[in-house]
């Protein structure tokens, strides 16, 4: 556990003990995933709408940050293709400068998160919630790189809507470029197959990007055939870092940006903490979540001051990272002082590149993100997953990541809450002093259906005498579950089980493990009118929780001395010696 507020970076445990040897691998290691980076970097930014450089800048100035300050020793950070639909819808909406703005404040409020202790809670978001979207976004990043890849050179509204934004480039289609089209699906085909013993030394993005290049000028030179590259569209990449400045910030502008900069962050740290987690199981390490979060909230604050965009962990890095050695964040620092000195030097050569390779690399990006299997699985999976799964993806490919989130997880929770309710179940029997066993036993219905409860034997004779109103001496309540909000419903219907209150009512609670606010009022509530009818009330097997919570609101307080129990023979012995007494005192 770590105590509120801790600040320690991973780094600073493993500088204990560590050796050139290490050094060497996280070095091999580092250039290689800056390398891999490269066209990374420049796809996902492009395809978010902003420069290429911003990109660059964000895997630099995001990626040693995280590195130097996150709670895992090998994550990689920088931009992702989770941002990628999200960035373009806030760049297209509110520009440059609002993304700048949105991406701060989802910083801080990352850093809050880890502040807070967040970082484990996060983790537990639904799966077929994060599956949903993750699909939902690739399906946006592979529609949104038709443009490129078709090389249609025209503007276009930029939807979320991906049915809208396919439509935006139908009529569009007769200024399609055949030998760019060619070059982009060579590319991608170049890509998915490279060998995988390759591409350990030779990454297949780079050399895919290399070959492409190479064929751009080849087109150029000898076949009059001009490709759109990043310098046509560009102007190419600066060969410096921008001077830090602070974006233009009011309240109007945060009270706009406040909804999609809450997705960022959320979105951020699902994917920074999935991201820990997978390295965690191939090093088998343990991250600090907060540490984590934290870290990512120092980087996305401080990385809009220099121009780049919303970063957080990237797990194909990440795993490239450890594939090649690394062990230490210094290997993620390395990758960023690689991008960095791969900007500086070599920025004039990148003007060369032509876009439909950096089409190509989103593509498979958005291939491998998917987790299309999923689709063939829904039949197995309880509906309320499947549910959350449709409604999420579905949302998210036609109305934008922000609502698919927002509703996701509004139905998640409320397909939850009802779930648990389902598993709180309130069983009730019916016994006579004299003659124990004889009553009729079963679990009371649901809302709308037909009688008190479930009749134990199907005459549902015994406990009731000539007249049809039950007499019974004694009422046993077993309640088993979590007692909350969900299941108030189910409680507040023991008031209505007969017309003729038992002389006790046992209530057996050795099964319930929780009681929240509103099962609290709800048995007070009950436990007050028994008392008013003159019942005694017993209560057996109360677990801490629900002893804590009704000792703290002060429901025991006006129970009878020895009315609260330990177990059933407890109980039992004490029904008894109620009922006895009050034979006595009746005769």
């Amino acid at each position: 556990m770590y105590s509120p507020f801790k600040f320690r970076p991973k780094l600073f445990d493993c500088l204990s003990g560590y050796s050139m040897k290490t050094f060497g691998a996280d070095l091999s290691a580092g250039v290689t995933v800056g390398v891999i980076a490269l066209p990374m970097a420049m796809a996902f930014a492009i395809g978010s709408g902003v420069t290429p450089a911003a990109g660059i800048i964000t895997a630099v100035v995001a990626g040693f940050l995280t590195s130097f300050l996150g709670g895992s020793r090998v994550a990689i950070g920088g931009p992702t293709g989770a941002f990628v639909a999200i960035v373009a819808g806030i760049v297209a909406t509110h520009g440059v400068q609002g993304l700048l703005i949105c991406t701060m404040m989802a910083g801080v409020m990352l850093l809050l998160m880890g502040l807070i202790r967040l970082g484990v809670l996060i983790r537990f978001m639904p799966s077929p919630l994060v599956k949903g979207f993750t699909t939902g976004i690739a399906v946006i990043i592979l529609c949104g790189q038709l443009k490129d890849l078709l090389g249609i050179n025209a503007e276009t509204a930029g939807s979320a809507n991906v049915i809208l934004a396919v439509s935006e480039l139908v009529p569009l289609l007769d200024q399609a470029s055949i030998p760019t089209f060619i070059v982009g699906i060579l590319c991608v085909a170049g890509i998915l197959c490279w060998p995988k013993k390759l591409g350990k030394r030779v990454p297949s993005s780079i050399m895919v990007m290399l070959l492409a290049t190479v064929a751009s000028m080849l087109l150029a030179s000898y076949a009059g055939i001009e490709l759109e590259t990043i310098g046509s569209r560009f102007g190419g990449i600066p060969r410096s870092v921008p001077a830090p400045s602070l974006p233009v910030f009011d309240l109007a502008t945060f009270q706009t940006l406040l909804a999609p900069a809450m997705t960022i962050a959320l979105l951020g740290a699902i994917e920074s903490l999935l991201c820990a987690a997978a390295a965690d199981a191939m090093i088998d390490d343990q991250h600090n979540p907060d540490q984590e979060l934290m870290a990512q909230g120092i980087a996305n604050i401080i990385t809009p001051l220099f121009g780049g965009i919303p970063a957080t962990g990237a797990i194909a890095r990440t795993a490239a990272n450890i594939r090649n050695g690394g062990r230490t964040p210094i290997a993620g620092m390395i990758h960023a002082i690689v991008l960095l000195l791969i900007m500086l030097l070599a920025a004039p050569l990148a003007r060369y590149i032509p876009l439909a390779v950096l089409s190509a690399v989103l593509i498979v990006v958005g291939i491998n993100m998917g987790d299309w299997k999923e689709f063939t699985y829904l039949r197995r999976y309880p509906r309320s997953d499947v549910t959350v799964f449709l409604v999420t993806f579905l949302l998210t490919i036609i109305f934008g990541l922000t609502q698919a989130v927002t509703v996701g997880m509004f139905a998640a929770c409320i397909l939850f809450i009802r779930r648990m309710s389902e598993q709180s179940r309130v069983w009730v029997r019916l016994l006579h002093h004299r003659s124990i066993g004889n009553g009729g036993s079963g679990f009371l219905p649901e809302e709308g259906e037909e009688g008190e409860y479930h009749q134990g034997r199907p005459d549902g004779a015994n406990g009731q005498d000539d007249t049809g109103e039950r007499n019974d001496d004694l009422l046993l309540i077993n309640l088993t579950g979590a007692m909350f909000f969900g299941a108030a419903q189910k409680l507040r219907r023991i008031m209505r089980y007969s017309k003729q209150p038992p002389k006790v009512v046992v209530l057996q609670m050795s099964t319930v493990i929780s009681l929240d606010a509103t099962a609290i009022t709800t048995l007070d509530d009950i436990i007050g009118k028994f008392r008013k009818k003159g019942v005694e009330v017993i209560l057996v097997g109360l677990h801490s929780q629900p002893l804590s919570a009704l000792t703290r609101s002060g429901v025991l307080r006006d129970l009878v001395p020895g009315n609260i129990v330990r177990d059933m023979d407890a109980a039992r012995r004490r029904a008894d010696d109620i009922l006895e007494n009050r034979e006595r005192d009746e005769a």
